[in-house]
């Protein structure tokens, strides 16, 4: 799990005011498989958990972490978004990203692509013919973020968030490694552009050691087991790959690796929208009428069409 990495004495460290209220752990899931786009192996994140817990987060896959043999990656073909934002880390191997408004690019061990599809946008997201060929190691996330209402129908916009863009530091002892994509920690804010205040993390911490991160109160929060072994909370609830714990009300939120393995989380929270969700496929809005109009606009060219010169998946 490269991701991104460094000299963890060299980064600064995050302070946690003593006074601060430890987050208790609410509930725990555990993540169960499946497959998505053209077949490839994910887990359902947030299966089993409210809509009131997520908001404002949708929906959220693991995607591996699978070594496919050649010939075996598979991702998406073009396919229409609107209402939502999507954010795709990928941690290892490459996927390349096209879509309807003039966005794309390549995401790679440790970079983010931000794609706000709003109003609407056709993309795409699949792996280059190299990695088709050859096959590899890939393992990778997609996060749906909720627009409010006044922004279900706002411009669609690209960030292409490379790793040397994530905001590095690291606990109080350096035995654990924060990369910050997006929000605020402790005064450190990561580049990640979002319409809805939201923070997103990937927080690595070492064996045998533990880490308590600042935790905006106002927010909700969840931190998904990307791999490794350990624990989360003061009561210090076991974790394991494919679990996500969902916390309760504090301040701040405690994570310890076990004693022989290091516990990789991806820890993710927002202000909560509080509005009425409606959602069927690749579209989330308010209310049915809102879809409908969706699945027309789609039908009818108005979300996007195709470039020429279009990315399409390379299957040999």
């Amino acid at each position: 799990m490269p991701a991104v990495t460094a000299d963890t004495l060299t980064l600064p460290r995050i302070v946690h005011s003593p006074d601060s209220v430890t987050r208790p752990v609410k509930l725990i899931s555990d993540a169960p498989s499946g497959f998505e786009g053209e077949g490839f192996p994910v887990r359902r994140a947030f299966a089993g958990i409210s809509d009131a817990d997520l908001d404002p987060f949708i929906h959220m896959d693991q995607m591996g972490e699978v070594n496919y043999a050649p010939y075996e990656p598979r991702g998406t073909d073009w396919h229409p978004h609107r209402g939502f934002e999507t954010v795709t880390y990928i941690i290892d191997g490459m996927f390349l990203h096209q879509d309807s408004h003039g966005g794309g690019g390549s995401i790679t061990n440790g970079a983010t692509q931000w794609m706000t599809a709003g109003s609407g946008v056709l993309h795409i997201e699949t792996p280059p013919e190299s990695l088709v060929i050859t096959g590899g190691l890939f393992h990778g996330l997609q996060l749906w973020v909720n627009l409010p209402s006044s922004k279900k129908m706002t411009e669609p916009r690209y960030q292409n968030l490379e790793p040397t863009d994530v905001v590095l530091a690291t606990s109080h002892d350096a035995g654990s490694i924060i990369r910050i994509i997006a929000g605020d920690i402790d005064g450190h804010q990561g580049p990640g552009g979002t319409h809805t205040p939201i923070t997103i993390c990937h927080v690595t911490v070492s064996a045998g050691h533990q880490v308590v991160v600042p935790w905006n109160p106002a927010y909700n929060a969840l931190a998904y087991t990307l791999s490794g072994a350990g624990s989360v909370g003061a009561e210090q609830v076991p974790m394991q790959t494919g679990r996500i714990a969902v916390f309760g009300a504090g301040d701040s939120l405690t994570f310890t690796a076990s004693e022989t393995h290091d516990l990789d989380l991806y820890v993710l929270g927002g202000e909560p929208i509080r509005e009425p969700v409606a959602k069927y496929g690749p579209f989330v809005m308010n209310n049915r009428a809102e879809l409908q109009r969706a699945f027309e606009d789609f039908q009818a060219g108005r979300l996007g069409t195709v470039p020429a010169n279009g990315l399409r998946p390379f299957r040999g």
